[in-house]
């Protein structure tokens, strides 16, 4: 019988260091039998690699005697290719990190069958943030307290270590309220785009009014990005189409920035940009002035509002901080509050809890919630996850089909 291992990570777990000791054979402890065994990585660090290598020298590695290069695949795709890849290696075993990440469920049920059908003969360690991604055939329990790891006969001991807070003050009001007077946000009205040959996009017809709380769902290369393109006006497709933006025909005359400074926006990626000395005080006021990062002295008013949302998410004492020094967990709570401090008429977050563990996604989620009660503002939440005590009112999925993707409020 082989033994599978699930070692749980939050936010602050050093898990880059964890993943070389067992690849570099420096484990102690119990997991020292993985010291003389060969060992390979699954994760998006992997793939970034291999898109990379193939990007930098056309070099095929993984993808050869298919037409697609790896980056031009879906999510699903190139984790099922990644694996199959892996499971031709001379190895002893294979490093699982946070596997089931964005994929949508049809991808994560193909991946946790291809997985169950291997384990009874290659050994698998899952690191993993989630407790519902846990593989079932596990029987072995660690948890990584920043570099220390602790071992457990039962999981349900690891799941009761870490629970979220809750948000008690009401969120505060913006320095300067956004006037916009009808109901109707943004309108979708037939929206058919197409790449090439390929439809992506097939007639979809979606409103979004004021202070409606919106999960938009689909399976991964579904077209969601497309999608979100087109609520922020930044795809050139929805030129000559019935595309309303904040009551105006896409290409009316209307600017980008008449646009964006409507809408409040994150994906995790956007944390990139962020590599500079930026106190997480600067950012929230930065996101006041639409600028990466703060540049002029900000105003004795910007600096009353970064307190009270810093109060609100309980970051106060730590304004001076630097917003690269903070916790995954705290740096996605500092990167909502800084797309939603305007009270944009639209607030957009792309899978703002992709990475997260079960303690901060629940407070981020938490967070949402309270936006959307306690604001006009209204939001798009796009997550592969049914993240638990998620409260939006509808749920706009993507449907594909060998036509285009449909859409369907559910």
């Amino acid at each position: 019988m082989i033994d599978h291992w699930a070692i749980f990570t939050d936010n602050n777990s050093n898990k880059a260091k964890l993943i070389r000791q067992f690849l570099k054979s420096k484990m102690e402890g119990k997991l020292s039998i993985f010291n003389d065994l060969n060992g390979v990585l699954f994760s998006k660090y992997t793939l970034k690699q291999l898109m990379d290598e193939e990007d930098r020298h056309g070099t095929k590695i993984i993808t050869k005697g298919t037409p697609q290069t790896l980056r031009s695949m879906s999510s699903g795709e190139q984790k099922k290719t990644l694996l199959a890849h892996l499971l031709l290696q001379d190895t002893d075993f294979i490093i699982l990190d946070n596997p089931f990440d964005n994929l949508d469920t049809t991808s994560q049920a193909e991946l946790l069958n291809t997985l169950t059908e291997r384990s009874d003969h290659t050994t698998f360690i899952q690191i993993i943030s989630r407790q519902n991604d846990l593989l079932p055939f596990i029987s072995n329990f660690a948890y990584l307290n920043i570099d220390e790891l602790s071992f457990y006969n039962d999981v349900k001991d690891i799941f009761s270590l870490t629970r979220a807070s809750d948000f008690t003050d009401r969120i505060p009001d913006p320095l300067h309220p956004i006037i916009y007077e009808n109901e109707t946000l943004i309108h979708l009205d037939g929206i058919t785009i197409g790449f090439g040959e390929k439809t992506v996009l097939n007639n979809i017809q979606w409103k979004i009014k004021k202070k409606s709380f919106w999960q938009l769902v689909g399976k991964n290369g579904s077209g969601k990005t497309t999608l979100l393109s087109m609520l922020t006006g930044d795809n050139s497709k929805g030129y000559g189409q019935k595309l309303f933006l904040f009551g105006k025909k896409k290409g009316s005359g209307e600017s980008i920035w008449d646009i964006k400074e409507k809408i409040g926006y994150f994906t995790p990626s956007m944390t990139d940009k962020f590599t500079g000395r930026h106190s997480i005080e600067h950012m929230l006021i930065s996101g006041m002035n639409d600028s990466v990062g703060l540049y002029i002295k900000p105003t004795e008013a910007q600096l009353r509002l970064a307190k009270s949302w810093l109060l609100l998410l309980d970051l106060w004492e730590q304004k001076d901080y630097l917003f690269s020094e903070l916790s995954m967990g705290q740096q996605r709570l500092i990167m909502t509050t800084r797309a939603m401090i305007k009270h944009p008429l639209l607030l957009i977050l792309d899978e703002p809890t992709e990475g997260l563990d079960d303690a901060s996604a629940e407070l981020l989620v938490s967070l949402v919630n309270k936006i959307a009660e306690e604001s006009t503002t209204a939001i798009v939440f796009v997550s592969h996850r049914q993240e638990p005590n998620l409260n939006p009112d509808s749920v706009y999925e993507l449907i594909m089909t060998p036509q285009g993707s449909i859409g369907k409020v559910i």
